[in-house]
């Protein structure tokens, strides 16, 4: 089971879950853009980081609730739609210790990206670019890197289905074994 696809920074200790994409009324209240699963997910963060790697900041989550496709939240010292503009555009990370522990073969998405996706015959494909959900299962992309001679497709679209097409999941090497035609 795969959980939020958000991405982590270089200092591995932030995870990012979103991003603030507008407002949401008059009284300061952000629309946000959630990368967990359920979207909603992203407000039972008591405490949010806004910025990027290079300048974050903390600030306190009030409250929040689904709205449509995105989520709406209230944060401390954010009173007036005026007051939100200073947020608008910031990046959303949470600090990793504060993500819940997954249990047996879940993993985050975020942990994920990046991982080496080779065949059970050995041959390299290259790396996890991003997951999505497709309603049926998650999709695994993964950049075709194998050599020139071997035609290179651009990007791998994978099925997440365990085990019949993910054999084996290795995040502390990043390495997926998958049982998969590249060039299917």
């Amino acid at each position: 089971m795969l959980v939020s696809n958000g991405s982590t920074d270089s200092s591995t200790e932030f995870v990012v879950l979103g991003k603030i994409i507008g407002f949401f009324g008059v009284r300061g209240w952000v629309k946000v853009h959630s990368d967990t699963k359920p979207r909603e997910n992203i407000v039972t963060y008591s405490r949010w980081w806004l910025g990027d790697a290079n300048n974050r900041k903390p600030i306190q989550v009030k409250g929040g609730k689904r709205s449509g496709k995105n989520v709406v939240a209230q944060l401390a010292g954010i009173e007036s739609r005026e007051s939100a503009e200073t947020v608008l555009g910031q990046q959303i990370s949470v600090q990793r210790s504060d993500l819940p522990v997954l249990e047996g073969e879940e993993f985050y998405w975020t942990d994920l990206v990046g991982c080496e996706v080779s065949t059970l015959e050995g041959v390299v494909i290259g790396p996890v670019l991003h997951l999505f959900e497709t309603g049926a299962n998650d999709v695994m992309v993964v950049a075709d890197q194998r050599a020139a001679s071997e035609k290179p497709n651009g990007d791998i679209l994978i099925p997440w289905i365990r085990p019949s097409v993910i054999a084996t999941v290795d995040v502390q090497g990043k390495r997926i074994v998958v049982d998969w035609d590249p060039d299917f």
